[in-house]
């Protein structure tokens, strides 16, 4: 629910009221005095755009409404920052931010970087320039000054949380089986999985690279063997579905990692904070920690995980190469194995034993081949644009997957790679529910019946976990997830989207049964994105082709956009 006050300022200023559950969420109570107090504060709210603050500011303030105005100038900087965290930045060079800054007709960039500063939302940060060899053949040169950067202290705070995280478990392990024992747990096995189980009982930290299906196996092979020698062992998963799914595959603990940190209910938190009851005062009560899909962690996630885990604890961070980065900012593993302070042990990939793998693997190496799938695994079904998309996905969904296969309409998942856009997953999802489950959007837009996606972290469920609407009860949202049923406030409905369709970043680390990947040409194609969408199905995939040659060229030449980040240069500190 939003405040009377917040709706009746933004009806007085033509805000449109869309914007208001948003804007409660994001502000938290007594939103609209703050935004009386300092209109440009509307930036924080996400979908807002400068213009568009700068016209409710002229709304509230009048003539007072100035371009020069310090509160205006330090909302800027933050929001620039906002921006690049989007694209999964920790930091970004001053300069970067003072010369946008001129573009939005700030008069004193430095001043308004300043002012940010002085809010304590805002860090400096100094960047020491890479050694360059060539300057010291030079006479009399100067050497490099050190760059300053800058990052919302949301995400370099805890991207140096990670890095003395990993310091510490790095310094503190000691080796988990004595060499008798890691012997005879070796016997056996070949080689690229002996080297993952030594590293693993003898190392803090250690990252896996491999296949989804190489990746698993080997996360329950270093489990038992640790399990075998009275270790306390535990595989973790991005979701509770996941964690579901490996479990009737397997006979050692699992669980979702949001469910493994424990969040507590905690009032005093800021808007949009999740508390965990683990951390550095109660870590976990575990030797081994296996996360075999560990390449959608962001800094701010790691630096809990990490902060949880004991003295002495074993952590194992496995991902694909060349994997989607995470939806939020930082580049964990690859970080991690540029610092060269972890061992890094590339897995074997088992023949690909059937037409799911065999594309997949394809599109892992650059090519979009043609396969023979005589089970229809795969299915290409052309769309002559996005329209026709999404008619054909809703038409899989609701007839022809279920019809061929025999798989429930609630084992078919849609992804695609935006939200926005004509065959995003918003025009999906709408076109899914008149068809799936029609209704007036009774309780904050959703329905009893309706499949929702937490799309931003809840206390009751991780970012990317499905359920379904059951109904509402005291103004809460009742929520059947895989980890069981829970009730989500009014106040965070906002953190649902319906999720019949998700993006692929939110679908990762979760397989289904089926899959229909909706591809379009203009959204934001890449390898690591048509790789892991591809790879979410286990028995079968619908690809709804609306990209024409843009998707094979993708796959070809387009890999993920290079990420700022510190995560490397604080580990070698």
């Amino acid at each position: 629910m939003t405040d009377s006050d917040l709706t009746e300022l933004f009806a007085a200023t033509g805000v449109p009221a869309a914007f208001a559950a948003r804007a409660a969420a994001r502000l938290g109570a007594g939103a609209a005095g703050r935004l009386r107090d300092d209109p440009w504060r509307l930036l924080r709210v996400p979908g807002v755009r400068p213009q568009q603050a700068d016209h409710f500011a002229r709304q509230v303030l009048g003539d007072a409404a100035t371009p020069d105005d310090p509160r205006r100038g330090r909302a800027l900087v933050e929001h620039l920052l906002t921006e690049a965290a989007r694209q999964g930045h920790t930091v970004t060079p001053a300069a970067e931010v003072e010369s946008a800054l001129g573009g939005l007709r700030v008069p004193d960039a430095r001043r308004a970087i300043d002012d940010a500063l002085d809010e304590a939302e805002v860090v400096s940060l100094t960047e020491e320039p890479a050694f360059d060899e060539a300057a010291f053949e030079v006479e009399e040169a100067e050497p490099p000054e050190p760059e300053e950067t800058l990052g919302l202290a949301r995400w370099a705070l805890p991207e140096e949380a990670a890095a003395e995280g990993f310091q510490r478990l790095n310094a503190t392990a000691s080796p988990l089986l004595d060499d008798v024992a890691l012997k005879e747990a070796r016997a056996g096995l070949p080689e690229d999985r002996s080297l993952a189980l030594t590293a693993s009982l003898r190392m803090g930290v250690c990252v896996l690279r491999g296949t989804a299906d190489d990746l698993a196996g080997t996360a329950f092979l270093l489990a038992r063997a640790a399990a075998a020698h009275g270790l306390r062992a535990a595989v973790v998963t991005a979701t509770e579905r996941a964690a579901a799914d490996l479990r009737r595959d397997g006979d050692v603990a699992v669980v979702g990692l949001h469910r493994l940190l424990e969040p507590v209910p905690d009032a005093a938190a800021a808007p949009g904070a999740v508390v965990f009851g683990r951390g550095e005062q109660r870590p976990f009560d575990l030797d081994l920690v296996v996360l075999p899909d560990a390449a959608g962690l962001d800094v701010e996630l790691c630096a809990v995980l990490v902060e949880a885990c004991a003295d002495g604890t074993h952590l194992v961070l496995g991902g694909e190469p060349g994997a989607l980065p995470s939806g939020g900012p930082g580049h964990v593993l690859g970080d991690l194995a540029v610092s060269e302070t972890v061992p890094v042990v590339d897995l074997e990939p088992a023949p690909a034993a059937d037409p799911l793998g065999t594309l997949t693997a394809a599109v892992r190496a650059g090519e979009l081949v043609p396969v023979e799938a005589p089970g229809k695994e795969v299915v290409i079904v052309p769309a002559a644009g996005a329209g026709e998309a999404v008619h054909r996905a809703v038409q899989l969904v609701t007839d022809s997957i279920p019809r061929a296969f025999g798989i429930a309409l609630d084992d078919v998942q849609v992804v695609a790679p935006a939200a926005s856009g004509e065959a995003g997953t918003t025009a999906l999802n709408a076109a899914l529910k008149a068809r799936v489950n029609p209704g007036p959007g009774a309780y904050g837009g959703f329905d009893p019946g309706d499949r929702v996606v937490v799309a931003a972290p809840l206390p009751q469920a991780a970012v990317g976990e499905t359920g379904t609407v059951t109904g509402a009860a005291g103004g809460a949202l009742q929520i059947a997830f895989a980890g069981g049923a829970c009730d989500v406030p009014a106040a965070l409905t906002g953190r649902l989207r319906h999720g019949w369709a998700v993006t692929v970043a939110q679908g990762r680390g979760t397989r289904r049964p089926a899959v229909v990947a909706v591809m379009s040409e203009d959204a934001g194609l890449s390898r690591p994105l048509v790789a892991t969408a591809f790879g979410l199905a286990r028995r079968h995939l619908s690809v709804v082709q609306a990209a024409g040659p843009a998707l094979a060229r993708a796959v070809r030449e387009t890999g993920a956009p290079a990420r700022r980040t510190r995560l490397a240069k604080l580990l070698v500190q």
